[in-house]
């Protein structure tokens, strides 16, 4: 993992097409602004892994289904 530091308003740039930007400070929270291309998806990292847990989920159900189908 790289830490850098930044101050309010500094920025970091991602593969030359995504930009994240430090809008504010406060206390110890941090607000961030992220810009990049619309198809780049963009999730909460909770967020990522409950969409993976679900997607996992219905493959498995769709494997068993083919299963059933079979025998």
């Amino acid at each position: 993992m790289l830490a850098l530091t930044r101050r309010k308003g500094e920025a970091l740039v991602v593969n030359n097409n995504i930009e994240i930007t430090v809008l504010e400070i406060r206390g110890d929270q941090i607000k961030i602004g992220i810009s990049a291309p619309k198809e780049v998806p963009i999730y909460r990292k909770e967020v990522y892994l409950q969409i993976q847990e679900e997607n996992k989920a219905a493959l498995e159900s769709k494997r068993a289904e083919k299963l059933r189908e079979i025998f």
